[in-house]
This record gives C-alpha cells, structure tokens and sequence, in this order.
C-alpha cells in the first residue's frame, strides 16, 4: 500500500508542512512450543525487521486500524487486546520534502489465524521470531515489544 489517499488529498493542500498523524504498532504474539512468539516484517524500504505499522484512516477506530494492518500486511488475522503506549515520534522528512510527526499507539495483538506472509508488498518478509531468537532491530521496537509484553494492565504515556 502505499501512500492513502487521504494524506495525498491533504499534501495538495499544505505543501510539505508538518503534518500530524495518527499511527499503529501492533506487537502480534502467540503461543508455541518454544514459549511466545512475536510476529515481525522486514520492510521493503529499508530492509529492516519491524513490528507491524501504519496509518490510522479517517474516521477508523485504533484497535480496528491495528487489526486492519496486520491482516493487510502479513495475511493473519488478529484481535487487538489491550493499548500498551500512547507517545509521539519526532518529527520526520521523507525524502520529497514532506514533513510529518506521528502519534503511536501501540497495541498488543493476540493471534487468531492465518500464514505470516508478506501480503501487500510494504514488507519482504512475515514471520514469527521466538523471544530468544529475535532479529537485530531498532530501540524504539525493542521498546514497543517491551511495553506490549510488560502485563502492565494500563497503558503506558510519554512524559518527556
């Protein structure tokens, strides 16, 4: 997938300025053999291993876009069950000079069925890693896993 419309339609409006988002992680895990499992992607952009993302579209409630973009982008369905941590990114530019800044909220999912696979072509590679076997990946995905493995019962807010 790639850009949704509705950012296009606004960039044709505001040019590059900073524009702010509304975003998903959703940290997927299930049960297995080996204890649990997360669910990760390698993006075709970058080459690197993520957690599930996206863009929450107009009007759509969080917990559906998180399910939305795991089915959308490694073909398994999954319920979203609990909002891990609500925090804002720094702001960013894409290399056409558009500027944006997210807010992310990062849900835990529990797997329901389906192959991982990479299904839209944002991603490589689906599959799932056990907790002792996970690819190198960014801090801030590291910490999105931690907060969604924490078994906080609240969600998590940045203060800084």
């Amino acid at each position: 997938m790639g850009t949704p419309e509705f950012i296009t339609a606004l960039r044709k409006k505001i040019g590059h300025d900073e524009l702010w988002l509304s975003g998903i992680t959703a940290v997927v895990t299930r049960r297995a053999a080996v204890g649990t499992e997360i669910l990760l992607v390698r993006r075709a952009d970058n080459d690197e291993w993520t957690n599930v993302s996206g863009i929450i579209e107009p009007g759509e409630q969080p917990a559906v876009a998180a399910e939305r973009e795991v089915l959308e982008e490694a073909g398994t369905v999954v319920v979203a069950e609990r909002l891990a941590w609500v925090h804002s990114h720094p702001p960013i530019q894409w290399a056409n000079g558009d500027r944006g800044r997210f807010l992310d909220l990062v849900f835990q999912c529990r797997f329901v069925s389906g192959d991982a696979t990479p299904a839209d072509g944002e991603n490589t590679e689906a599959r799932w890693f056990s907790l002792r076997d996970m690819p190198q990946m960014r801090m801030t995905q590291l910490e999105r896993i931690d907060a969604a493995l924490s078994g906080e019962s609240a969600a998590r807010f940045e203060r800084r």
